[in-house]
């Protein structure tokens, strides 16, 4: 009886959120971790030692510089992108080239012109690029989408967006590489990408013009000196003046945080925990946004990186009546000295402290509000992660995964692109102060 062959994968990227998927791909049946590429081999040597404990070989080691030869000598047949988001497209368009299937974090890349590139090689070489857009498989968003495509407010005329990360969450974005608008687009491609995909999806529509302001209102040497919160330190760990405080992360004290980025500073030089309130800082942590789609929808957005709570609202006004959203993933926090973990409550992995709840009501025009029964968590992205892996690799326990609302989400390039387009052409309202349409910046997934 023959065996059906491994799909042999390579994750190229092995930080924090790549734990997600080597894990993920480690307890799949049929599936291989062949390889692992990072500028750290510290970082990969702890990769490995995941697969040890889930009883899994070792996967080869290689360089970002040979990327090219991995995929050939590991004869590798699928590819996880999880690297700097600016990075992306040094991946995905060889692998794509390759023949490898390739799925990519969001956002799928920073720019225009590498979003040009990435679609051009989908469309030239025909083969398959997912971007993980987790948030599509949280059980409360499957329920907001079957909602408005049911016709349950009839037309949607327009959708008020607030989101809010709270004073870890939002602060770990400046602690980090994130700060850096070169590597990362800023927060309007690499966090709110996620929300603009979701009311695309939401919509199942496409934007047109966006027009935008945001400034650095909170982070950065500036405010913070402006605000008294400014310490003096470049970084926090062995820094005096971060012993007592409430925006510092201490490395030293997690396990996982020493091993991925602690103990490999001597391979990179990678300064995971920088001084919020340092420089340079040239993302914005305070961003209002006004989106127009095709069909005459409009949505305001707003994202706030310094909030005392962390959640969302989202409200959508139509024909026949409005539906509101709102989700307290954290109701407040403490100021706890020397933040010792960026787990859960700093990224949606586990439950964060002092967690709220989800509300979804529906406001008939005429009747009375009805609260729609929800199926809610707290960890793992709202339940998210697990329903977008079982989806993208397979079930845990093998076969096909269950036909849903879930199996039905996954984000091609076009999504990827619709959703940077929005953040792009923001990032370009904040130098102009003028609208702009999305054509501009990216043509060719509009149609």
């Amino acid at each position: 009886m023959s065996r059906t062959p491994l799909v042999r994968t390579a994750v190229v990227g092995t930080g924090h959120r790549a734990r997600l998927y080597t894990r993920a791909l480690a307890a799949r049946p049929g599936r291989q971790v062949a390889a692992l590429c990072d500028p750290s081999p510290t970082r990969m040597a702890f990769h490995n030692r995941l697969l040890a404990a889930a009883g899994e070989p070792a996967a080869a080691r290689w360089e970002p510089e040979h990327f090219a030869d991995l995929l050939v000598k590991e004869d590798i047949d699928e590819v996880v992108v999880t690297t700097v988001d600016a990075e992306h497209d040094r991946y995905i368009v060889p692998a794509l080239e390759a023949g490898c299937r390739v799925v990519t974090e969001k956002p799928m890349t920073v720019d225009a012109e590498r979003c040009a590139r990435i679609l051009e090689t989908v469309r030239r070489t025909g083969n398959s690029l997912t971007v993980a857009f987790n948030y599509r498989f949280n059980p409360v968003h499957e329920k907001v989408r079957a909602l408005l495509a049911e016709g349950a407010i009839g037309e949607v005329v327009s959708v008020h967006f607030e989101w809010l990360l709270d004073t870890r969450h939002g602060a770990d974005y400046f602690r980090r590489w994130h700060r850096d608008r070169q590597r990362s687009g800023g927060l309007l491609v690499h966090k709110a990408g996620h929300h603009f995909d979701l009311v695309n999806w939401w919509l199942a529509d496409t934007p047109q013009d966006v027009f935008g302001y945001g400034r650095l209102a909170f982070y950065g040497r500036a405010a913070g000196e402006r605000h008294g919160l400014r310490r003096e330190y470049e970084r926090a760990h062995g820094a005096g003046p971060a012993a007592d405080d409430p925006f510092a992360l201490d490395l030293a004290a997690d396990d996982t945080l020493r091993a991925l980025y602690l103990d490999a500073e001597q391979d990179d030089g990678y300064l995971r925990d920088r001084n919020v309130f340092g420089d340079p800082v040239t993302i914005e942590d305070d961003m209002a946004v006004l989106v127009r789609y095709t069909r005459g929808a409009t949505m305001t957005y707003h994202l706030t990186a310094y909030s005392p709570w962390e959640g969302y609202r989202v409200m959508f006004n139509g024909s026949a009546g409005r539906l509101e959203l709102e989700v307290e993933e954290s109701r407040w926090q403490q100021p706890t000295t020397r933040l010792t973990s960026r787990t859960g409550a700093l990224h949606g992995d586990t439950a964060a402290e002092h967690a709220g709840g989800a509300r979804l009501r529906l406001r008939p025009l005429w009747e009375p509000p009805v609260d729609v029964p929800l199926v809610t968590a707290h960890e793992a992205h709202g339940g998210a992660d697990p329903r977008m892996l079982d989806v993208l690799f397979g079930p845990v326990g093998g076969g096909a995964p269950a036909e849903s609302a879930g199996a039905r989400a996954t984000a091609t390039e076009r999504d990827g692109a619709r959703a940077l387009a929005v953040g792009l052409a923001a990032n370009r309202c904040f130098e102009t102060g003028r609208p702009v349409a999305v054509r501009e910046l990216i043509d060719g997934v509009w149609d």
